[in-house]
């Protein structure tokens, strides 16, 4: 049985997909030193994840019945520490979080917490939003965020995001010492550094195992957005399922084709917006300081970092037609390729197979 569990429960979009990839990539090593990764086939915990926090996801939900007991199971069996790792875990109730904690047997379990500053997540949750079908402008979705409550929220912002909340429904039952905050290094720091916070955090030696891999969540720019939300409009109407959606738009368009683009101008939070995302980062920082938790990194983190006043700042709702143009035939060339590279399915074993049947003459 494990002595040590880590559970990392989010936030989304604070390299969680890197961290986990990581993980995943160098299990092996890190098993061999008494440090488990027990992700089972998939890379990521995400069936697991997704059966506690007890959410619809797309239809999902009926698929997943019974996997946080078999993470919990495989969790329990292993000898040393074991790390789960979900950022959707951030949105549990107090009760579900409750019974996380409950679920491996005597093992000493922590929580681990990984915060970014308002002014790079909410743009960066915007984003993902588009990337999930939403066709909410920029200026609606920040008006939503900022007036929506933060604690106990029915917002899937505030539910991940509200550092306080978090970490109240997590560390209820726990010691402030089992309880520890990462904060991600500023915009533009090595990712290593990323990893060095996050297995302190874990007890892990950060030179265990390969120092490259483990896929990113990249970024997209204004225009590039622009074209997914027009192109989320237009599927609306043609009753995309889900089921093609994701691999489609999200991963092949959103994240191989678009992603690549060169000089894409990011989305930033708006003037207007500045001075209360600081002061509610004022108010984490003093909570957290009150609190008593281990923190990994610097508090000064969590404060928003914005343009000087006198850089021209680019609402990203107004973006440019002509660079749109360019990105949507991007993206329409990256969708021809992909649909030039998959098999005729004329061609496949199955059809070939029942011509062959077809052919067998009745005796």
């Amino acid at each position: 049985m494990a002595d040590v569990v880590h559970l990392h429960v989010g936030a989304p979009k604070t390299g969680t997909t890197y961290l986990q990839g990581r993980l995943h990539q160098n299990r092996e090593a890190l098993a061999r030193h008494g440090i488990h990764y027990p992700s089972g086939l998939r890379q990521d915990m995400f069936v697991g994840a997704l059966d506690l926090i007890d959410r619809p996801w797309g239809g999902q939900r009926s698929q997943v019945h019974g996997e946080w007991d078999a993470l919990t199971a495989r969790a329990r069996r292993v000898r040393g520490t074991a790390v789960i790792s979900h950022e959707i875990l951030a949105s549990a109730t107090a009760e579900q979080a409750a019974r996380a904690l409950t679920a491996f047997g005597d093992a000493e379990v922590h929580v681990v917490y990984s915060a970014r500053d308002l002014g790079r997540q909410i743009p960066a949750e915007w984003q993902e939003s588009v990337k999930h079908r939403s066709r909410r402008t920029f200026r609606a979705y920040t008006r939503l965020v900022r007036t929506r409550d933060q604690v106990d929220s029915d917002l899937w912002f505030w539910r991940v995001h509200s550092l306080p909340d978090v970490l109240r429904r997590w560390g209820q039952h726990l010691p402030p010492e089992r309880v520890h905050l990462i904060t991600l290094p500023p915009s533009g720091s090595d990712r290593e550094e990323l990893w060095r916070r996050f297995c302190h955090a874990c007890g892990i030696d950060p030179t265990i195992g390969e120092p490259v891999g483990g896929r990113a969540n990249v970024s997209l720019g204004i225009e590039e957005i622009a074209v997914l939300r027009d192109l989320n409009k237009r599927l609306k109407r043609s009753n995309l399922g889900g089921e093609a959606y994701g691999p489609l738009v999200r991963e092949h368009l959103a994240q191989q084709v678009l992603a690549q683009r060169s000089d894409m101008r990011r989305a930033v939070l708006g003037p207007r917006h500045r001075d209360w995302a600081r002061e509610t980062a004022d108010g984490w920082i003093a909570h957290v300081r009150e609190s008593g938790i281990d923190v990994i990194g610097d508090l000064e983190d969590l404060r928003p970092v914005f343009p000087p006043a006198t850089e021209t700042w680019h609402d990203p709702d107004k973006p440019r037609p002509r660079v749109v143009r360019e990105a949507a035939m991007t993206a329409l060339t990256g969708a021809v390729l992909e649909a030039a590279s998959r098999p005729d399915p004329a061609s496949t074993p199955l059809a070939r197979m029942s011509r062959a049947v077809r052919r067998i003459r009745v005796r």
